[in-house]
């Protein structure tokens, strides 16, 4: 079963955002409007980690971080508007696992909580994700093809990277352009024929190390890896 997020926010366009990203990357999410309600749902649903931020009413961040330490080990992120050294380090003295200061971009808060998953040995993805020839290590931002007994290593962009990665997880789903926008280039204004030129160089690279016919481009819907798992 996928790893569930309770997001603790009170903020609802900001809890909004951040569980519909964590939704298309595969997690369950829970929202809680107050610690209070956070306290409840962490003790009936246990969740996998949890987000919380820092200025919530009836009970703050701190003190929910601190309750949740005293029952156990669940790994906790927080976040706030406050960007004061002397608050991070609080955090971090009582067991947060992690620490993202408002604005932020929602992807680096997906890719921050699957970092403190690992690290807790509760991510069900890992560092790898490998799928018929293809091989990619998301700590490294490394990619490569083995094929017939050869290791052929991938030169990716950081925007091809993460456009495989995206397409690698669920291989053989069609995604359209825009979803592919928003999952691999938020906050931009990327176009659609931006992204079909930044998948037609990937799959240049993808047929010239061995890889032909990965990826597949299905006229009129988007884009998916042709494999078998």
């Amino acid at each position: 079963m996928a790893e569930l997020v309770l997001i603790a926010e009170d903020d609802l366009e900001i809890a909004g955002i951040l569980e519909a990203y964590f939704t298309r990357e595969g997690f369950r999410t829970v929202h809680a409007r107050d610690g209070h309600v956070a306290l409840e749902l962490h003790r009936s649903l246990k969740p996998d980690i949890v987000l919380a931020d820092i200025t919530m009413p009836r009970l703050d961040g701190w003190e929910l971080l601190a309750e949740i330490q005293r029952r156990g080990r669940t790994p906790v992120i927080m976040i706030t508007a406050l960007d004061e050294d002397v608050d991070r380090l609080q955090g971090l003295r009582i067991g947060a696992d992690d620490y993202i200061v408002k604005p932020f971009n929602p992807i680096e808060v997906v890719a921050r909580a699957k970092a403190v998953l690992r690290r807790a040995g509760l991510s069900q993805e890992g560092p790898m994700i490998r799928t018929g020839a293809l091989s990619i290590d998301l700590d490294s931002y490394q990619a490569k093809i083995e094929k017939d007994g050869k290791t052929i290593p991938l030169s990716l962009t950081l925007t091809e990277f993460r456009l495989l990665a995206h397409l690698a997880r669920t291989p053989t789903k069609v995604f359209s352009r825009s979803e592919l926008v928003d999952a691999c280039l938020p906050g931009s204004d990327a176009l659609d024929r931006t992204i079909d030129s930044h998948l037609s160089k990937l799959r240049k690279k993808l047929d010239q190390a061995g890889g032909e016919g990965l990826l597949a481009s299905i006229r009129g819907v988007g884009y998916r890896l042709a494999v078998d798992r």
